[in-house]
């Protein structure tokens, strides 16, 4: 979704993983963690917010992320809502249906 990649864009240029070898490969591995999910969507927990929708937690305390996603059944995909630090105000799953 267009949101969820602003959101991975955002989160490469904050960390700096253009120039830092450990944050790109931890910038990397949530890329990788993220297209896992299309192999077992289930595997991750339903959000507080929204039973609609489940959560992929990625990364260590305190830098914890949240990928916020839907799996869409008819589509047989999954598709990802926000990527965010776990620490940010409770996710408002209203913001999904807004365009952009």
């Amino acid at each position: 979704m267009p949101r969820a990649e602003r959101d991975l864009s955002e989160l490469y240029e904050r960390i700096n993983a253009a120039s830092s070898d450990a944050a790109l490969a931890w910038y990397l591995g949530l890329k990788r963690s993220i297209r896992c999910l299309r192999n077992n969507p289930s595997r991750c927990s339903v959000t507080p917010e929204d039973n609609n929708l489940r959560h992929l937690l990625y990364g260590n305390k305190p830098h914890i992320y949240r990928v916020i996603f839907r799996i869409s059944a008819e589509a047989k995909a999954v598709e990802i809502l926000h990527i965010r630090h776990g620490a940010r105000r409770e996710f408002d799953p209203a913001e999904t249906s807004s365009p952009g």
